[in-house]
């Protein structure tokens, strides 16, 4: 089965990204907006109780998080998604590696930059129009994830939650 570890933003942020996604993400109805910590990985079922716990104590050795977005950006050339930039922190950034080691060992296939997808599968063309519009608007939230999500994809490719893990370190 396929996997991921995820941070839900808050319903403001997810409806402000769901504004552009509707129309620019060809994902929209497969997966709520989200920061990806943890790419898509394939598991056997036997693996989950492990991997649970591990999350587990990620999650007790975690504080909450606190998140800044700020603007639109673009992964072009390497591929035509348009996403909400997510500051990086050295928080998100322990956490990314935390998720990664241990039990957990894993190489990611790209480097952690954290983001908000909000389109994908765009022409260069469309891209740019919408880049660039985004541009003029000044988009900023602040907040802060107290969890993070452990998902698991369906036969239809849709995604849900398997288990939600709150940060508990104070």
């Amino acid at each position: 089965m396929n996997i991921g570890v995820v941070l839900f933003p808050s319903k403001r942020i997810q409806d402000f990204a769901n504004s552009y996604r509707k129309r620019y993400d060809s994902k929209y109805a497969l997966i709520t907006p989200h920061i990806t910590m943890r790419e898509r990985i394939n598991v056997d079922e036997s693996e989950l109780e492990t991997i649970v716990a591990e999350l587990n104590k990620v999650a007790q050795q975690t504080k909450p998080l606190a998140l800044h977005l700020q603007g639109a950006r673009s992964f072009h050339p390497t591929n035509n998604v348009l996403f909400l930039k997510v500051m990086p922190t050295d928080e998100l950034e322990q956490l990314h590696r935390a998720l990664h080691s241990n039990a957990l060992e894993h190489k990611p296939k790209y480097d952690f930059l954290p983001h908000i997808t909000i389109g994908q599968d765009l022409s260069d063309v469309e891209l740019f129009d919408v880049l660039e519009r985004l541009k003029m608007e000044d988009i900023r939230f602040q907040e802060e994830v107290t969890k993070m999500a452990l998902l698991y994809e369906l036969e239809n490719g849709s995604w849900s939650v398997y288990e939600t893990f709150r940060f508990t370190q104070h």
